[in-house]
């Protein structure tokens, strides 16, 4: 049987000599994994498709549940991306955090739409990187289905809140939180909870239409990334390298 999908290239692992295997994220059909073979042979007519973060239109063939590629074409390389290596380290997270989210089966056209404009807004848009990636993090976290608590302190029910609780997610007053309590909060200032409030509520098309001086935007970015990985708790090496492209320069800034 053949399947015609579109799909973005969420991971590729060698499989011998002259085969790969793909692991891609389809509107229709959730994740799958394909065999793309003759790929690591030179010339192939499925480099172009078939690398990270390619997005494409595969023809696959399937029997007893496996798929191999009978013909692709991309439809979208992102090459802006690719031409710095922070960009493309970005990139590869916000992949291996797509792949983290999704499951085979089950379609998840929301997180695909997600990954793809957040790459075409690394490659295409002059936009800070870090307000890609507190994009990319924190509307990835409400699609897990972690939606942060972002209207008043969880205590006394103030408006003006100054704190953000990473692991329950919720926001309290400095002087409202429970002594016993071992929660890491963090900072947030009234501008970074306007925009967390816009990223988790506004429309797709919407998501990057916000702006924030250099120095929220990184404490966002910041507070973004420690909230996704503690709901998560999972670490990813993509991101632990393009950090270190910048050794130094992230930290979630004071915690009480």
């Amino acid at each position: 049987m053949y399947l015609t999908v579109r799909a973005i290239v969420l991971r590729v692992t060698d499989f011998n000599d002259r085969d790969a295997l793909l692991t891609v994220l389809t509107q229709n059909y959730g994740k799958l994994t394909i065999k793309a073979r003759g790929l690591r042979r030179k010339n192939s007519p499925l480099v172009a498709p078939c690398q990270l973060l390619a997005y494409g239109e595969f023809t696959l063939f399937e029997y007893r549940g496996k798929y191999t590629i009978n013909e692709a074409h991309a439809l979208e390389l992102f090459q802006g991306l690719r031409r710095e290596l922070t960009k493309l380290s970005l990139g590869s997270y916000f992949a291996q955090v797509t792949e983290l989210l999704s499951q085979e089966d089950m379609p998840n056209p929301e997180l695909q739409a997600l990954l793809l404009n957040s790459l075409y807004a690394l490659s295409r848009l002059n936009l800070p990187e870090s307000q890609v990636k507190a994009v990319f993090e924190l509307r990835a976290a409400c699609l897990a289905g972690y939606t942060p608590e972002l209207f008043g302190c969880h205590v006394c029910g103030s408006q003006t809140p100054d704190r953000f609780d990473l692991s329950q997610g919720q926001l309290e007053c400095r002087t409202c939180r429970d002594p016993e309590s071992s929660g890491i909060r963090v900072p947030v200032a009234p501008e970074m909870l306007e925009a967390m409030r816009y990223i988790c509520l506004c429309g797709p098309k919407r998501l990057f239409a916000f702006r924030l001086g250099d120095g929220a935007m990184a404490a966002l970015s910041s507070l973004t990334e420690g909230y996704l990985q503690t709901q998560l708790e999972h670490g990813f090496s993509a991101l632990d390298f393009y950090k270190s492209l910048f050794a130094g320069s992230y930290d979630l800034g004071e915690k009480t």
